[in-house]
């Protein structure tokens, strides 16, 4: 038996191959699919299931290439409807993988269709859970992303107690648990940092699972301070269902360079978003007008899903050499799928082929502090409303930038900006939004609220009503 956790920091998203005697089954598998088929065939092993454990919202996943490429068969959970083949399983239909035997949960709640995955050994005894968005560690999966006009969140809310306690909890306290998401996930609001755990730590440590938990403290619990879901988790979850562009022909025509005049062309007369991917230290130094950062060394993909809200929206990239293709990819794994082509040469060619660069003014915690003393300063904190509600900077107006959409109309033209995140590299892609849209005096502060805090400026912090 062997089990294989292939984990992407950008999307927090765990796959999982499994193989036994030369058969693989490969679970919620990334856009680029390749790497499964060569690791089968390194093994000389075929792969025989694609199991997803639900329809995602978060990410497209690779399972209609890979079934195309490899023949295996696409399994879903019971009630799973598509424009494509697949096996909709019953609950407790069970698939042999060599000597494994993989079984069927049917757990809905985050979605209709939900379905856990029961890893049995060739004893007979149950090895493993890859709980998808049911079971995460620390946490358990959101239920208002499938809902239906006779369904309301609390609806699958109790769906999803049903589920954890008839069908995950009764499980012994050794099994292991793979689930889907770990920390950074819009899956869940509390997921662990770890990416692998056991049942029975679960039961102990994670409030969804508390014994003796009703189901409408249970309800109430999940739902409170859950944050709207991201505008791209819809449509992804449509890919999903409906089928998509093979990858192949995704990163063929993504990966094409271009020259400045074919690139100003495309952003002119094919209204082709130019997307500067470079880290944010460089994208203040220099970069062409109208250009927005959304950076490869941050939450790259969900930001870009929180953020452009259309995914056919033509883009054109501005990248570190080197990163072109892996661009591409990160934007297609959120269904972002029609870039279509990058600066050739980058930031460098476009200046000497004579053309404009602006840049945006950064200064340190310390410069921003002594602005702040002198008065009359307007401070703009785009962080999430949970970390601003912890603490901020007295006087600081705030909305956060997965919203600044909604909020163009509480800011002015005619005032100067000093905008901070956590860390530095949110200012930037709220800077560059707001740039775009005719905002020009603005300020980012480096290092964000981390190094703000370091500074003597005073913070009003959150006190919880029970010690007041």
């Amino acid at each position: 038996m062997k089990i294989e956790q292939l984990y992407t920091g950008c999307l927090a998203q765990g796959a999982y191959y499994i193989e036994s005697e030369g058969e693989v089954a490969i679970i919620d598998p990334l856009r680029e699919t390749q790497q499964y088929i060569d690791k089968a065939k390194a093994n000389n092993a075929k792969i025989k299931y694609i199991f997803e454990t639900h329809f995602h919202a978060d990410f497209v996943s690779g399972h209609v290439d890979l079934a195309k490429k490899t023949g295996a068969t696409i399994v879903y959970g019971p009630g799973a409807t598509t424009e494509y083949d697949i096996h909709s399983a019953k609950d407790n239909e069970e698939f042999k993988l060599g000597k494994l035997t993989i079984k069927v949960l049917h757990t809905p709640g985050h979605t209709l269709e939900s379905s856990t995955y029961l890893l049995i050994d060739e004893n007979g005894k149950d090895h493993a859970i890859f709980s998808g968005d049911t079971l995460f560690l620390g946490d358990v999966g959101r239920p208002d992303l499938a809902i239906k006009s006779d369904l309301t969140k609390e609806d699958l809310a109790g769906m999803l107690y049903d589920s954890l306690r008839n069908k995950i909890m009764p499980l012994a306290d050794d099994v292991i648990v793979y689930p889907a998401h770990g920390a950074g996930s819009a899956c869940g609001k509390n997921l662990s940092k770890e990416t692998v755990g056991i049942l029975g730590e679960q039961k102990k440590t994670n409030y969804a699972l508390r014994a003796d938990m009703t189901k409408d403290e249970f309800v109430k619990e999940v739902l409170d301070g859950i944050a709207p879901p991201p505008q791209y988790f819809a449509k992804n979850a449509m890919l999903n269902k409906t089928g998509y562009s093979t990858f192949e022909e995704v990163l063929q025509k993504g990966d094409t360079p271009l020259s400045p005049e074919d690139f100003e062309a495309l952003a002119n007369h094919e209204s082709a978003l130019v997307l500067d991917v470079r880290p944010q230290s460089e994208y203040v130094k220099g970069h062409i007008p109208n250009s927005i950062f959304i950076g490869l060394n941050g939450q790259f993909a969900p930001w870009v899903g929180a953020l452009i809200t259309d995914l056919k929206q033509p883009i054109i990239l501005v990248v570190p050499e080197g990163k072109e293709a892996e661009a591409v990819t990160r934007l297609s794994r959120v269904g972002y799928d029609n870039t279509l082509g990058y600066l050739e040469g980058g930031i460098e060619a476009w200046q000497k082929s004579g053309k404009d660069i602006e840049t945006l003014e950064s200064i340190s915690a310390e410069e921003f502090a002594e602005r702040v003393k002198k008065g009359n300063i307007n401070i703009l904190d785009v962080r999430k409303d949970g970390e601003y509600n912890s603490t901020h900077l007295e006087d600081a107006q705030h909305f956060a930038l997965d919203y600044i959409n909604d909020n163009m109309d509480k800011v002015s033209k005619d005032k100067t900006y000093h905008i901070h995140c956590a860390g530095g590299y949110r200012s930037v892609i709220a800077a560059s939004i707001l740039k775009a849209r005719g905002f020009n005096n603005l300020v980012d502060i480096a290092g964000g609220f981390a190094a703000i805090k370091k500074t003597d400026l005073p913070t009003t912090d959150f006190v919880c009503p029970s010690t007041l």
